[in-house]
């Protein structure tokens, strides 16, 4: 039961970091559609800032794909994930025919944050380099 409980973790482990990862690479590759959308958030230090985020996209992806510091990049994606929906859907101030679509991300993204949650208090399980790393300190 264990090593289904390991493999389903690598699995969610996956599953999230697909929203991050892809995310992270189309900043990247876009990045001057990413700053004129960032600009018409009304972001502070644009130009710095997609950096951040495409940082924080890329880096905690392959941290979750690898589960690597996974307590850690867990709840700092989590953090990243509530202050980017609230910055970047909110449904509350969205125009009427904009605001399901608003509404239905956000609540997505809160969703996504809880299954960080929930992955940065159970860990990364043995499938990966923190599993490893525990295993080899025994």
């Amino acid at each position: 039961m264990k090593n289904f409980e390991n493999v389903l973790n690598l699995l969610g482990r996956l599953a999230i970091a697909a929203l991050f990862l892809p995310a992270g690479l189309n900043k990247l590759m876009g990045v001057e559609g990413t700053t004129g959308y960032f600009t018409s958030l009304g972001l502070p230090a644009v130009a710095v800032l997609i950096w951040i985020v495409i940082a924080i996209e890329v880096l905690g992806g392959l941290a979750l794909i690898l589960g690597y510091k996974t307590h850690f990049v867990a709840i700092g994606l989590a953090i990243f994930t509530v202050l980017a929906s609230i910055v970047g859907h909110p449904f509350w101030a969205a125009p009427a025919d904009a605001a399901f679509i608003a509404q239905l991300l956000f609540f997505k993204n809160i969703a996504v944050t809880g299954g960080l949650l929930v992955l940065a208090s159970s860990g990364a399980g043995t499938i990966s380099i923190d599993g490893w790393k525990a295993k080899s300190a025994q």
